[in-house]
């Protein structure tokens, strides 16, 4: 069965019909127009990709999404097919969801410059910190369903034997160095990792992927989208994760410091510590390119040169 076929049976559970292909990565994600009964006019039809997440880590993301929604954090909520499902089984076995379309336009492009002027880039950046404390707030007033399963952004996620990207120190494309650099990565975000929790560092569900794509700017407001590899970790690893597309920006320290200022306005952020789960998330990126990615994909060369000079910065300062 093609793409397009397993998008238009899926489109017709939500009598909805396609619009486009917006992207095909982790899951196949379609822009789809919907029936006036639907209750929106537009969705973003997810295909789901196989072998990643399990059903009942699919319903448990989009159970949050709409206890969030719910509750007024601006994200992406799921949305019924004809038959008040969620998730819709395809006859392919692949599942599908729908989520409500979000209106405005990402933050940004990795590896392209803003659009915007520092000063309004900066301000962005503190409401995105804004954001994602009231997220991480929002859900810890929430009761989770029974059965709730989603990854795990631990220590063991993140730096164990088998992380949930993959044991990105063994990455074949990395040389002798870069190798024994990502080792020592390795061994440092153990002991900063643990040192962290055991002092009481903050966990709980984290969105886990808030990178410029991932935000959707509405005029003087923020969006989330793209909750795929949300889980429990720490929560210090979502400014990690929205740091990492910016370190080559000029602008950096700036950025750094005022998403750090907008999450701190409403819960604790070390930015020592957000700087070690830049290196965490950097990590993790050379271990999700090596199942992904085609061996002479440059990305791979691209991700393990910036988490190797990201660590030898970090490692250097103690």
């Amino acid at each position: 069965m093609t793409l397009e076929s397993e998008a238009s049976e899926a489109a017709a559970a939500w009598g909805g019909r396609l619009v486009r292909l917006i992207r095909n990565r982790e899951n196949a994600v379609f822009e789809m127009v919907l029936p006036p009964e639907a209750g929106v006019r537009r969705a973003a039809l997810r295909l789901h990709r196989q072998g990643y997440q399990d059903e009942a880590a699919i319903r448990s993301e989009l159970w949050w999404c709409h206890a969030l929604a719910d509750a007024g954090i601006a994200v992406a909520a799921p949305v019924p097919d004809f038959q008040g499902a969620l998730l819709h089984r395809l006859s392919g076995g692949r599942l599908a969801s729908a989520l409500t379309w979000m209106e405005g336009a990402p933050l940004g492009e990795a590896g392209r410059p803003f659009d915007a002027p520092r000063a309004t880039v900066a301000a962005r950046y503190r409401a995105l910190g804004r954001l994602l404390a009231a997220l991480h707030g929002t859900t810890d007033g929430l009761t989770l369903p029974a059965g709730f399963q989603r990854l795990r952004w631990d220590v063991a996620g993140l730096v164990g034997e088998a992380p949930v990207w993959g044991r990105f120190w063994d990455h074949p494309a990395a040389q002798v160095e870069e190798a024994a650099t990502l080792q020592t990565a390795r061994a440092y975000l153990r002991e900063r990792l643990t040192d962290h929790q055991a002092k009481g560092g903050d966990i709980g569900l984290i969105h886990a992927d808030p990178l410029r794509e991932n935000v959707f700017v509405q005029g003087d407001r923020l969006a989330l989208i793209d909750f795929d590899d949300s889980g429990f970790g720490f929560r210090l690893y979502d400014l990690g994760v929205a740091l990492r597309q910016n370190l080559s920006e000029p602008d950096y320290p700036a950025i750094r410091d005022a998403l750090i200022e907008g999450y701190a306005e409403q819960r604790p952020a070390d930015p020592a510590m957000v700087e070690v789960m830049v290196l965490a998330r950097l990590c993790a990126s050379v271990g999700w390119t090596m199942p992904r990615l085609a061996a002479d994909d440059p990305t791979h060369r691209f991700a393990i040169g910036q988490a190797v000079d990201w660590a030898s910065r970090i490692i250097a300062r103690g």
